[in-house]
């Protein structure tokens, strides 16, 4: 498979970001046949430009209602509910099964921070008081409990409360029924999740082999790490799955141009045949991206996030979305959502080398006017950093 192949059928697999916009109101299927075939959405809590979990939908769909979204993931009409998969994530309901072995092993001390590990096991009986709370008072925050205590130095100034309620979330006794401002309303899992869904299990290597396939369907093409990545998986769980899936092919290996390790396909999936018209901008926590070294492999792109970067060394700003235009990223963009004066803040515009500068700044400018509506802002301010920041100017 040539490197350009291995591309297009990455992109067709992440369903061609802005490619085919629907001219009318995206509706809650279609929003929901995006995270179906993302398998998640990434949940941070920055909120410089928008939550996360909004912007891959946005990517896909263009300006969409974010209350439809709300609503199948926190209401009766739920689709979609919360646990830990890539990171913290939105995943829908029929994957809860596969993802009982994770909560088994958080049971066990197992793929959990060592804090949490050692709270619970200190605090057993606090534990068990803060779930009997749960259970009667009904969807509760670290705040909402009684007396939930002094806030522990470091770990991010964790409550004993919070320390409690985030350990019964990773064992799956709890989840969140909803959010109130952003935080975590946690109910009881079996109130939250439906009966029907919430009784299945799943035995634990078939879940991983589950998950292994659901990353290779999003991805496209993918080595065993990326696999791996999307949800996070064991290492040798993951190899298992992986040999078994080859096995019974459900998976096949591909050779990519380039690349060091053998890539991964689902069987039987067709090599796209031209580049799909992709044309957005994608959040940093989107699949296409989220994994540094396969956005350099797959697109030749050195990517990275430098919110945590002393400012003086950003190279292109504090919250960077890379702009996918055909096959290739060509710009990168620092975007601010400035909420009190209705503008969407372009502090940094960067275009890539050997790229057609006119072309990018057209479509760009006509992305970020979809960006702009879509966060409900009159208007888009450009900065003056960056080789694009002046034409943009004059183009926005």
């Amino acid at each position: 498979m040539s490197l350009a192949e291995a591309r297009r059928l990455a992109l067709t697999a992440q369903l061609s970001p802005g490619a085919e916009r629907p001219n009318s109101p995206p509706t809650a299927a279609a929003i929901s046949r995006v995270v179906d075939r993302l398998a998640l959405l990434q949940i941070d809590s920055v909120n410089v430009l928008a939550r996360a979990h909004y912007l891959p939908v946005f990517s896909r769909l263009g300006p969409y209602d974010r209350t439809i979204l709300d609503a199948l993931t926190h209401s009766g009409k739920r689709r979609f509910f919360e646990y830990w998969a890539h990171e913290a994530s939105f995943l829908p309901v029929k994957h809860f099964p596969l993802l009982r072995w994770r909560m088994e092993d958080a049971k066990r001390g197992l793929g959990i921070y060592k804090g949490l590990r050692e709270f619970a096991k200190d605090k057993a009986s606090y534990v068990a008081a803060v779930l009997d709370q749960i259970r009667s008072r009904g969807p509760l925050t670290a705040r909402d409990l009684a007396e939930p205590g002094r806030r522990v130095p470091g770990w991010w100034g964790w409550s004993p409360g919070k320390f409690a309620l985030e350990y019964l979330f990773w064992t799956g006794e709890i989840t969140a029924a909803t959010r109130r401002n952003f935080e975590r309303l946690y109910d009881l899992t079996d109130r939250v999740i439906p009966s029907s869904v919430y009784g299945l299990a799943v035995e634990r290597a078939e879940a991983i082999r589950q998950l292994l396939l659901l990353s290779a369907g999003a991805l496209g093409v993918a080595t065993l790490g990326d696999l791996r990545d999307y949800f996070r998986l064991p290492v040798e769980d993951a190899r298992r799955a992986l040999s078994q899936l080859l096995e019974d092919k459900r998976l096949e290996q591909v050779s990519v141009q380039s690349w060091r390790h053998p890539g991964f396909i689902v069987a039987g999936t067709p090599l796209p045949r031209r580049p799909p018209p992709c044309r957005s901008l994608i959040s940093p926590f989107d699949p296409l991206v989220w994994e540094r070294n396969r956005a350099e492999r797959l697109f030749g792109f050195s990517y990275r996030i430098e919110i945590y970067t002393p400012a003086p060394q950003r190279k292109y700003g504090y919250y960077v979305l890379p702009f996918l235009q055909g096959d290739r990223y060509t710009a990168r963009v620092c975007l601010k959502a400035d909420r009190a004066n209705s503008l969407l803040r372009v502090n940094a515009v960067h275009g890539e080398t050997t790229v057609d500068q006119a072309e990018t700044v057209s479509g760009l400018s006509e992305e970020l006017a979809a960006l702009a509506r879509f966060l409900g802002l009159a208007g888009i301010k450009v900065g003056q950093k960056g080789n694009l920041a002046r034409a943009l100017r004059k183009s926005t």
